[in-house]
């Protein structure tokens, strides 16, 4: 039986750490929380949280459910205090990414991060059809070794699908391929181009459609794309819609901004300003 330590137990991952790890037979979970709406969450699923020093004292893993800002300082102060073999498991690869973190040999780090469930899926659960997080649908999720111990990977890989669950399968890749997905890929663009959509879609309403036929239109052909283009559906995409799009690109994107956005150098930018280890 392993302890397990969730630092920021009472926040919103922590919460869903918690949720996903307690009762299970095989962890003992302490929650580690300091701030009073923490601590309230905590209440509600009747748990008193540990004192820090306390709760890390024997910890086998330890799990970062704490904000990207804060996990240079927390690691700082706990890392050198971790028993030999410990397991810090991350949610979020920007600090391992940006190197706020410090190095222990004998400690090892993991991160993983939940994808989310996916657009297309089978879910018939109304419950599961409208979970956007995870929790209730089925999902997947992303982990790496980012140092320590090769066998530690199934360990933390185990623990994260549990926190997780319900997991349909995990895939391995590297730090620097997770923060290729998130910041760069989900946040700085897709969610970039979402929120551009938000605004045509707004205009739209503005030049007089009326919102619940937009809405339905929209939301109807914004699945069909995705299907066409990611290549669910082997329909083709008619010459019209081609034609707009290669029109329209010329006049929404600048050149080169693929490039620009999508490299190592700008990713590591990006992260570094997430997690505060650039100083302004």
């Amino acid at each position: 039986m392993k302890k397990i330590a969730v630092m920021g137990a009472g926040g919103k991952m922590g919460c869903r750490a918690i949720d996903g790890l307690r009762g299970k037979k095989d962890f003992i979970v302490a929650a580690v929380e300091i701030h009073q709406a923490g601590i309230a969450r905590l209440a509600e699923r009747g748990i008193t949280p540990s004192p820090q020093a306390e709760a890390l004292a024997d910890a086998e893993v330890v799990i970062l459910a704490i904000p990207d800002v804060a996990i240079g300082k927390v690691t700082h102060e706990i890392v050198p205090k971790l028993r030999s073999g410990t397991i810090v498991i991350g949610l979020d690869p920007a600090a391992a990414f940006a190197g706020v973190m410090p190095a222990r040999e004998d400690v090892t780090f993991f991160v993983c991060h939940p994808c989310h469930p996916p657009l297309f899926n089978d879910e018939t659960d109304p419950r599961a059809r409208k979970d956007w997080f995870g929790g209730i649908a089925k999902m997947d999720l992303v982990c790496a070794l980012f140092s320590g111990k090769e066998s530690h990977y199934a360990i933390a890989e185990g623990i994260s699908r549990e926190m997780f669950a319900p997991i349909r399968q995990t895939f391995r890749i590297t730090i620097e391929q997770m923060a290729i997905l998130e910041p760069a890929l989900v946040e700085t663009v897709n969610s970039t181009l979402i929120t551009a959509m938000k605004e045509t879609f707004d205009e739209a309403i503005r030049m007089g459609v009326p919102e619940p036929a937009a809405n339905s239109f929209m939301m109807g052909h914004i699945r069909t794309a995705i299907a066409i283009i990611f290549g669910y559906s082997d329909f083709p995409m008619s010459d019209g819609a081609k034609l707009a799009i290669a029109q329209a690109k010329e006049v929404i994107f600048k050149p080169g901004w693929k490039e620009k956005l999508m490299n190592l150098d700008s990713i590591r930018k990006s992260v570094a300003e997430i997690t505060r280890a650039i100083q302004k």
